[in-house]
């Protein structure tokens, strides 16, 4: 037979596009007899006559491949499968292309079809070897396959192309894991010990190809102050905040800063016991109480559904209370805050959540009340008088529940029965104690609307008689300052309902928004003058009277409503001489004689009065505020007066703090808190505020915690100075920063007190603070490492914390009251010389009509491609390495992460150029291989290196 009429075939099954099988039987027809394939020649003048042009001929080639794989799957032919084994081995591990997207594509396939066969090839030898015949040939056969294997798999590269080619290819992939199946069952059967383990190391190679790109290694540090950080913020200003948002926040930076989850659980009871132990008492421990023992046990209960490493998630637990019970200081300074054994009260918890098992937990309370013999205690008598907040707090849980239940009844047919309710709940610590609880627990809402429902009950009036209209002015003032005190406590949002359709208003929460003065909120006294007139003079006429005031058929909303004006007009007369100081006290006793809530919204207008007034005006409405807030010790009383005069007195104390410190003047409250009001005034009043918050944040470096003192000083220093003020000053002096352990501990730090709003911060970080050091040459020096390296590892952690929480989170109170700081645009911030592209003004512009948290990770991502692209080098260009290194750092298994997306597929190119960056597992994680451009673009970046 002669060479030509071989290409002439060749020629004739390209013209007529013959298959690949068609090619296969009409070459048996056309040369049935002769020497073998190979010597003539064929699989030369395939591959001359496939690439005659600039690119291969698809058809041709797969004539090759076909005859290629048809005929050496027959293993037994060994000398052929050396030879081929051979061919392997001299270009398996230098692999490279620099051609187009799609040739890249095309190497990765044919790299995994060749692992494929090695395997299956292995499989066969294997097979043969457990068969006993021809040992000797069989373990040669396999010595060869594995060093191929060795070779092709043991290369970071090549196990990235294959990765590729596993998603590219499927039904291939599929194949391959048969084989490993396969080989993986019949390797124990091998009687060399040398040649089993290392064929069992490249079955671990070619498993881990799906897992390349796996994050680093656990941190083994032994403290982390952004979990410490996190859950003292929420304990201490997010008590009311959704379970699941916490969950979600801790298992974020549980990823980001890969903590072993011992340790991670051991850091949040740690956090817990010191939130215990510092707080304020009073309110402020009732509710870290109940976030400590309701809460925090339910918070544990979310994350056991979560993957939080290889154990068991009640191994962990147990493993985490084994670490707690050497805090010995730690948990007898708890024990002697609470008056109780604080460990034993929570592994019961923990218990009844199925978190720990029988066994684990008494083996715990068992060590705990071994080491409590030695714990010093408080005298007996002491002891004796006072009651455990933990146990009060847990038996006040299901009391919420029944409450609950007992409001849903119909108001109208037992008032008695359910002011008796009430009355008990006002009694001591009791409705704190209830409201702890309910926020705890996630029912605050719900506790707060059937309230609102009451006092919407009781402005009803179906001909009563005086009994009944006792019961019912009781359940109006009961149930308003309860609101009221719900309202300070934890903030008005749990308040206000959503809008109603039929335009129904609801009194409470009416005044509430327009009248109650909050910390930081401007009120407009005009606000109460809505009233009628005539109603307005009948009160006052009434309230100036001897007369007691009566009950039957009055609508104590519109008293309420009216009160303001009435004391204005009080007010006016008494500055123009027409009243005497005995007349207005008269008046002002009329007014807290019967019911607590008309003396709150005097006082409320009063408060609001007082700020619009010079310094001279104040003196009397001052007096008046004075007159309003001392008890009145009188017979005439109605029930419940003194229960109601302490939530009265402690509504009044918060309502007057900011005016009377403004004012400087000193009211005595009758309140039983003898302290004063916890966290309130904490920025001191002739001290500029850019000192507080360097002091403050010096003092949480060196301490390397953020206590719940701290906690408050930042958010006031962040509602004062405004998102971005705040932001940028903490940049600077995290950019001071030298030392490399202090920088990483402000991070932790930083990203934490960042979570104050976090959606905010981020926005002013990337789309402020960061163009302007990358874009001004004159500040590239402030990037220098560590602190630019720290720099770009808070900028990912806080871009990853508040994408996750974009849209899955409400705001909290303060920060709706904070002004919104919208992205400007970025050229009026940062000019850019003529020698920038044009295309970089257009792409830094950001919309300020939609300052969404999902464009300044965009914008960024396009400055940093500019800057990769330009021929400047310096430390703004270090300092995206270290971004992107960060970002890859942070990504979960298998997934592209959430900041990542945002960046332009043709980075990668500029990004491989970088030396930190052009490994396959940095190429792998910044190209989304979920998509097909993807995997080409990573292909071709990998397949070049």
């Amino acid at each position: 037979m002669k060479v030509v009429n071989l290409r002439q075939a060749i020629l004739q099954a390209w013209k007529e596009r013959w298959t690949d099988y068609q090619w296969a039987i009409n070459m048996k027809k056309l040369f049935p007899k002769g020497p073998t394939w190979d010597l003539l020649g064929l699989s030369d003048h395939l591959l001359e006559q496939a690439l005659v042009g600039p690119s291969p001929n698809p058809l041709i080639m797969s004539y090759l491949k076909y005859a290629i794989s048809s005929q050496f799957e027959d293993y037994s032919r060994e000398l052929c499968v050396k030879a081929l084994l051979e061919l392997l081995d001299m270009f398996c591990d230098r692999l490279s292309c620099h051609g187009k997207a799609e040739e890249c594509i095309s190497l990765c396939r044919s790299l995994l079809s060749t692992l494929a066969w090695l395997l299956r090839c292995a499989a066969y030898c294997t097979e043969k070897l457990k068969e006993g015949s021809d040992a000797t040939s069989g373990e040669e056969q396999l010595q060869l396959c594995i060093n191929q294997i060795e070779k092709t798999v043991s290369r970071r590269k090549n196990r990235a192309l294959l990765h590729i080619a596993r998603l590219e290819e499927q039904v291939t992939w599929t194949n391959l894991e048969q084989a490993l199946i396969k080989l993986t069952e019949n390797h124990n059967k091998i009687t060399n010990q040398q040649l089993r383990l290392r064929l069992e190391e490249c079955i671990g190679l070619v498993k881990s190809i799906p897992v390349i790109t796996a994050q680093s290694e656990q941190n083994m540090k032994m403290e982390f102050p952004t979990v410490h950080t996190l859950i003292m913020l929420e304990g201490t200003l997010n008590l009311t905040s959704d379970t699941q948002s916490l969950v979600e926040q801790l298992i974020m930076v549980k990823r980001m800063q890969r903590i072993p989850s011992p340790l991670f659980l051991l850091e949040i009871w740690k956090a817990c016991f010191v939130g215990l132990i510092e707080s304020p008492e009073g309110t402020e421990e009732l509710k870290w109480t109940a976030f400590t023992f309701l809460k925090i046990p339910q918070a544990l209960l979310k994350l056991k559904k979560y993957p939080l490493g290889d154990k068991d998630f009640a191994e962990d637990v147990n493993t985490t209370f084994e670490f707690l019970l050497k805090l010995t200081p730690l948990l007898d300074k708890a024990d002697q805050r609470c008056n109780c054994d604080c460990v034993s009260l929570l592994l019961q918890e923990c218990g009844k959540l199925g978190l720990l098992s029988d066994g684990n937990m008494k083996n715990l309370v068992n060590k705990r009340t071994a080491d409590r013999e030695l714990a010093p205690r408080l005298k007996s008598a002491e002891n004796a008088s006072i009651q455990p907040n933990p146990g009060l707090i847990l038996r006040a849980e299901p009391t919420v529940t029944n409450i609950l239940k007992t409001m849903d009844a119909d108001h109208s047919k037992s008032p008695e029965g359910l002011l008796g309710v009430l009355g008990h709940m006002l009694s001591g610590k009791s409705l704190d104690l209830l409201l702890a609880a309910a926020a705890a627990t996630g029912k605050l809402k719900s506790f707060a609307r059937k309230f609102v429902k009451l006092n919407e009950f009781a402005k009803h009036i179906c001909g009563e008689g005086s009994k009944a209209a006792s019961v019912r002015a009781l359940l109006f003032d009961i149930s308003f300052l309860m609101l009221c005190h719900v309202a300070q406590t934890y903030g008005s949002d749990v308040i206000l309902s959503e809008p109603s359709t039929s335009g129904e208003v609801v009194f409470f929460e009416t005044w509430m928004l327009t009248c109650m003065p909050e910390e930081g909120k401007i009120l407009n006294p005009e606000q109460g003058f809505r009233a009628d007139p005539t109603k307005v003079e009948s009160l006052v006429a009434h309230l100036n009277s001897s007369t007691e005031m009566k009950l039957v058929q009055v609508k104590w909303h519109e008293v309420c409503s009216c009160t303001p004006a009435a004391i204005l007009e009080v007010l006016n007369a008494w500055e123009h001489g027409l009243l005497t100081f005995e007349a207005v006290q008269k008046i002002t006793n009329n007014i807290k004689g019967k019911i607590c809530s008309m003396a709150i919204c005097a006082v409320a207008w009063l408060v609001a009065h007082v700020r619009m007034l010079g310094l001279e005006e104040r003196e009397k409405p001052l007096q008046m505020i004075c007159q309003l807030v001392t008890p009145l010790y009188a017979e005439n009383t109605l029930q419940f007066y003194n229960e109601r005069l302490v939530i009265m007195s402690l509504i009044l104390e918060q309502m007057c703090a900011d005016v009377l410190q403004q004012t400087a003047t000193s009211i005595k409250f009758p309140s039983a808190n003898l302290d004063p009001i916890p966290y309130r005034n904490l920025l001191p009043v002739k001290k500029p505020i850019k000192e507080v918050l360097i002091t403050n944040f010096n003092d949480i470096l060196n301490k390397g915690w953020v206590d719940s003192r701290s906690i408050h000083v930042f958010e006031a220093l962040l509602h004062m100075g405004g998102v971005y003020w705040f932001c940028n000053n903490l940049v600077k002096e995290l950019l001071k920063e030298t030392r490399r352990e202090h920088c990483y501990k402000a991070v932790e730090l930083l990203h934490s007190v960042f979570c104050l709003d976090m959606q905010q911060i981020t926005l002013s970080l990337l789309g402020h603070i960061l163009p302007g050091l990358l874009t001004n040459s004159l500040k590239w020096q402030m990037l220098m490492d560590p602190p630019g390296r720290a720099l770009a590892k808070l900028s990912v952690w806080c871009a990853l914390s508040a994408h996750s929480s974009h849209n899955k989170s409400q705001a909290t109170a303060k920060q709706r009251k904070r002004h919104r700081e919208d992205i400007e645009d970025y050229i009026n911030l940062f000019p850019l010389d003529d020698s920038q592209p044009s295309k970089l003004l257009r792409l830094l512009s950001s919309n300020e009509e939609d300052p969404n948290i999902l464009s300044s990770p965009a914008n960024l991502f396009l400055l940093i491609s500019s800057i990769l692209s330009s021929k400047v080098a310096g430390p703004h260009t270090q300092f995206v390495q270290w971004f992107m290194e960060e970002c890859v750092e942070c990504l979960d298994q298998g997934s592209r992460g959430s900041v990542l997306q945002f960046m332009p597929f043709t980075m990668v190119s500029e990004l491989v150029k970088l030396p930190a960056m052009s490994k396959p597992k940095t190429v792998l994680a910044i190209t989304d291989l979920g998509l097909p451009l993807g995997r080409r673009v990573a292909a071709k970046a990998i397949a070049a290196l």
